[in-house]
């Protein structure tokens, strides 16, 4: 691995790590073995995962560490704080009841694990919002309880997403607890998927942004982010695409209210950009690409952009002394790096 520079000047802290139970992945190649489920995201993308041994066991092995193993890693690539949180998708894939009883499981897990290391950890919980009275509920224990830092929401829970109605109290807790969710990728729902997974797209490559970025952006036409003005809804990879469209959103949102093109949708407050520049804040995950990361600082806010790593899935020393290597002010860089985070996530 490339050498890390100490004492930069900042402290490096990724803000999308993951982390999966022994017990999730069990149930998930239960799953699959017993055909409990036709998602064909998740037949496609933890069909490969579990079925591919040697890529399993490497990932497994990181995947469950949330100790000296994890802690090793990071030292190794300079980084200085992990904000954990349960990888895609998390408990979304299971029954109502089951997802709920998992969710409470795993947070109580990781919480342990975040007061045996609380300088090196902090983390987000997960939720099932296919019952969402019990996911705003353990949504508010995991912040006020177990000191978690907010929720992660893998995008779409069995096709459906969070600017419904029925998700509004999950919406409601994490603004009034002043807590952020991070919205994570997830494959796209059968309605969607078909050309993508047809040509390899449906994951990371491509499809996840696709996806998640259509989430974000059905919260915002819908009127999410003017009935809960303070929600702060995390997308990472560069903004999922979102902020190299803010001109052409505002071009078409104004000519649509026009000519009425649209007359169901609500008349939003204000422009479709700056929804994306106070409502959603973007993190650097997998997409250690100095262009990419100067872009999103120039046109959402240099007080908006976070560092991620994507560990395990990327994991690479080159990545960080590419972001290290900005060419950017130092306090600029330890905004993107540590400040910011540590105001998003209350730290």
């Amino acid at each position: 691995m490339t050498e890390i520079r100490k004492n930069p000047g900042y402290l490096r802290i990724a803000t999308e790590e993951a982390y999966a139970p022994a017990e999730m992945l069990r149930l998930y190649r239960k799953l699959l073995d017993e055909k409990g489920t036709d998602d064909p995201g998740f037949l496609s993308q933890w069909g490969y995962f579990l079925g591919n041994a040697d890529r399993m066991k490497v990932l497994a092995e990181r995947f469950h560490n949330l100790g000296a193993g994890r802690i090793a890693d990071m030292d190794a690539t300079g980084i200085d704080r992990q904000i954990v949180s349960l990888t895609s998708p998390g408990v979304q894939i299971f029954n109502s009841v089951e997802g709920t009883a998992l969710a409470i499981s795993f947070n109580d897990q990781l919480s342990e694990a975040v007061h045996k290391n609380p300088d090196r950890f902090s983390a987000l919980g997960c939720i099932a919002p296919q019952n969402p009275a019990g996911a705003a509920k353990e949504l508010e224990r995991a912040v006020t309880k177990l000191g978690l830092k907010g929720v992660i929401i893998n995008s779409n829970t069995n096709g459906e997403y969070l600017d419904d109605p029925k998700f509004y109290d999950i919406l409601a807790a994490a603004e009034s607890l002043n807590v952020p969710i991070y919205l994570h990728p997830a494959t796209a729902p059968r309605r969607m998927i078909g050309p993508m997974i047809e040509k390899g797209l449906e994951g990371a490559f491509y499809g996840f942004a696709v996806e998640t970025s259509v989430h974000l952006l059905r919260m915002i036409m819908s009127g999410v982010f003017d009935r809960f003005p303070k929600l702060q809804v995390i997308a990472g990879h560069g903004g999922e695409g979102l902020p190299f469209w803010l001109c052409r959103f505002d071009l078409f949102q104004k000519n649509y209210a026009i000519n009425n093109r649209f007359p169901h949708m609500p008349k939003l407050q204000r422009k479709v950009s700056e929804y994306i520049k106070g409502n959603i804040p973007v993190t650097s995950s997998g997409m250690a690409w100095a262009p990419v990361i100067q872009f999103c600082q120039q046109v959402i806010g240099i007080d908006r952009v976070m560092y991620a790593m994507d560990y395990p899935y990327q994991f690479d020393a080159n990545e960080v002394v590419v972001t290290d290597e900005m060419d950017i002010p130092l306090e600029d860089k330890k905004k993107f790096y540590q400040t910011n985070a540590e105001r998003i996530f209350r730290l």
